[in-house]
């Protein structure tokens, strides 16, 4: 009786040994697996980082613009009064005069042509025309007509003549037009302006650099085409009427 219960006492010993073991082996394996795990993911990091850089390396950079700070208006240059003409070169030749015609005692003489005479039907010849008694010939343009005729007066030089402004901008002031006028403002950005009360081309012209800045910078994802578009330059030339100077720097309207 006391043999067999050493013996279960031996096989529950050994059970318990076997299931600690397992235990202790699942323990490990899963220790195991968690670090090859973490090593696996660890690797699949560092493999999707060396991608990515190659992928970087491999774009083409951009190159870096620095975008020039908006200069106040005050300091740029002023601009050519489109009012004040080129200047022509004043010695401009008269236009070429036809030399008169020679004067009529320098003529050849004209001989008259012979006549039947009433009773005896002889020709005599006529006297010429310079022996007869004729008031002293004047040159041709020393007749009345030549006389009150005055010399054709120099020609003054032409000025050029100023820029025509298109229909457009005949039928109303350009600093009436709506801001949509200005190249590169949309009716986007258009409505955004009009929240703030900016409606026309002289309401934009108004603002001084920090006041186009402020509010530049409530334009969301338009932020910077002020400056990059130069609107407020643009709108001043327009809000003064130069509109020479207006086309030359940013084309026809």
């Amino acid at each position: 009786m006391d043999q067999g219960i050493s013996d279960t006492g031996t096989l529950t010993g050994i059970l318990l040994a076997v299931i600690a073991v397992l235990a202790v082996l699942t323990v490990i394996g899963i220790l195991v697996g968690v670090r090859k795990k973490r090593a696996r993911v660890e690797a699949q990091r560092l493999e999707e980082e060396r991608l990515a850089a190659e992928r970087r390396e491999a774009r083409p950079r951009p190159q870096s613009v620095r975008r020039a700070d908006p200069q106040p208006v005050a300091d740029a240059a002023p601009a050519p009064s489109p009012s004040t003409p080129a200047p022509v070169p004043t010695n401009v030749a008269a236009p070429p005069v036809a030399p008169p015609p020679p004067p009529l005692a320098d003529l050849p003489e004209v001989t008259a042509a012979p006549t039947a005479g009433p009773s005896d039907g002889e020709t005599r010849p006529t006297a010429p025309l310079a022996d007869e008694p004729i008031a002293a010939a004047a040159p041709q343009d020393a007749s009345p007509a030549a006389e009150a005729q005055p010399e054709p007066a120099p020609v003054a030089p032409q000025p050029e003549p100023e820029h025509a402004p298109s229909p457009a901008q005949q039928a109303s002031p350009a600093g009436d037009a709506p801001v949509t006028t200005i190249k590169g403002l949309g009716p986007k950005v258009a409505a955004m302006l009009a929240e703030h009360g900016i409606v026309t081309v002289g309401d934009l012209a108004a603002l001084d650099q920090r006041a186009a800045e402020d509010l530049d910078a409530r334009l969301g994802n338009f932020t910077g085409r002020m400056g990059r578009d130069r609107w407020l330059e643009q709108a001043q030339l327009l809000s003064a009427g130069d509109i020479r100077t207006y086309e030359d720097r940013f084309g026809k309207l």
